[in-house]
């Protein structure tokens, strides 16, 4: 009983990180990354949905429209993030809070500063590592990403002419959503690392169910073809 107790646990599991990680996504999906009946995750949905960690995303899709019943499409709640928990979220914000009230805003922005530069130093090998091609580029940023636990993806976005850099957990929301100023600071990083034009579109800590950068592909061509006249 325990034994199959504990694969269930298991498998629940893996379907929550995938919804963190890919949400909104349907059961169909999910069964066919996990090579699992539709039956059998539906019932571990039900089981997600109860507990509160996963609820029907309610917003468009960018997907084509199918004929038909449309899918249920899920995505993790705030308790669902919580399951791959950052225990000293608080402590951090206290942290914070304490160089606001002692040093104010240029306190905060000097923490913040030297956090981004951090993580600039440890991306910028691996991102460079990939080359020139923008959307390799992105591709490593999300892999060292989700080694930090941010679960990233990428996604194309509408008519193929933008990427998606998808965050589908964040280890520091909490904090985050206290001083956005993180916020902000890590997608000025993310535009020096990739060394293009983005823009944040939603966050966790401001409410959403992933964080999401836009990078548009045109404007890159469109660049990279500029510079290459002006150079002729």
């Amino acid at each position: 009983m325990s034994t199959q107790f504990d694969a269930d646990e298991g498998t629940r599991q893996r379907i929550l990180r995938l919804i963190i990680e890919r949400g909104p996504i349907t059961s169909a999906e999910l069964a066919q990354i996990l090579v699992l009946t539709a039956a059998a995750v539906r019932r571990h949905l039900s089981q997600l949905e109860y507990d509160g960690e996963i609820v029907e995303f309610r917003g468009a899709s960018s997907r084509p429209a199918r004929r038909g019943r449309p899918s249920r499409r899920y995505v993790a709640t705030e308790q669902g993030q919580a399951a791959f928990g950052d225990s000293y979220g608080d402590v951090a914000t206290q942290a914070l809070d304490f160089i606001a009230d002692s040093l104010g805003e240029a306190g905060i922005r000097s923490f913040v500063d030297e956090r981004v530069s951090g993580l600039e130093e440890r991306y910028r090998p691996t991102v460079e590592a990939a080359g020139a091609n923008l959307e390799m580029r992105v591709d490593a940023l999300a892999r060292v990403l989700t080694q930090d636990g941010y679960a990233a993806s990428v996604r194309r976005g509408p008519r193929g002419l933008t990427l998606q850099l998808c965050q589908g957990h964040c280890p520091i929301q909490e904090i985050a959503t206290a001083y956005p100023v993180l916020c902000e600071a890590e997608t000025q990083a993310f535009h020096r690392l990739l060394d293009v034009h983005v823009q944040r579109l939603a966050t966790l800590a401001g409410g959403e169910h992933v964080c999401t950068l836009t990078i548009p592909l045109v404007s890159r061509i469109r660049g990279t073809s500029t510079r290459a006249r002006g150079q002729s």
